[in-house]
């Protein structure tokens, strides 16, 4: 920019120091270490939100404004769910597995509310959903209460978790691309940073 602007030529870029490039996915030890913490610190909601957030794979903006309808069919959690994504418009399903359940059912018991109701809402303004910057924040202090370093994880951990997993042991990009909810293959090998090395290694693991 000092070349449209000399004032700028000694000014510090806002991202300066700052790691660029895709955050890390969570390995299994860590899910387990950080439903620990929450649990010892009966963060009934915070566990909830971590649960949801591996097993939906939802964009941040997506995951803050799901309502208690998205989850629940009468008084009971959905197997299944589906939601319309914003940045796509595009349909995307998840499964919820036990531990995700039992935790929603937990924080749903405590935070009551109608089925138009925001799952988290806001505590400033409850009639809000959490917003996607204090779920940056909370993902900031899961991780470094385990000791991670936040420079190398962030919301896209929590997205990108569960689908490193599924793709480590299936090799199925047709199969993460659903589940992102990508509109193009592409997007998912771009999306889980998938290399030569990766194709070499599962080709090496299949013996004709």
């Amino acid at each position: 920019m000092s070349q449209f602007d000399p004032s700028a030529e000694h000014r510090r870029a806002w991202n300066e120091g700052a790691k660029i490039g895709p955050k890390r996915p969570l390995t299994q030890k860590q899910i387990w270490a950080i439903r620990f913490y929450l649990d010892r610190e009966q963060r009934v909601r915070d566990r909830a939100l971590f649960d949801l957030a591996i097993d939906s794979k939802l964009r941040r903006c997506d995951l803050v404004e799901l309502k208690i309808s998205d989850l629940m069919a009468g008084t009971e959690i959905r197997n299944r769910a589906s939601i319309t994504q914003r940045k796509t418009g595009r349909p995307v399903q998840f499964k919820l597995a036990v531990d995700a359940r039992n935790s929603l059912i937990a924080w749903l018991a405590r935070r009551g509310g109608s089925p138009n109701a925001y799952v988290f809402p806001s505590r400033e303004d409850r009639t809000k959903h959490l917003s996607t910057r204090q779920y940056a924040r909370l993902v900031d202090e899961w991780v470094t209460s385990i000791g991670l370093q936040r420079q190398e994880y962030g919301t896209h951990s929590m997205r990108r978790t569960k689908v490193a997993m599924i793709y480590k042991a299936t090799g199925n990009l047709r199969a993460i691309q659903i589940l992102l909810g990508h509109s193009k293959i592409e997007n998912a090998v771009r999306y889980l940073g998938v290399d030569i090395e990766d194709a070499l290694s599962l080709s090496e693991q299949t013996e004709i």
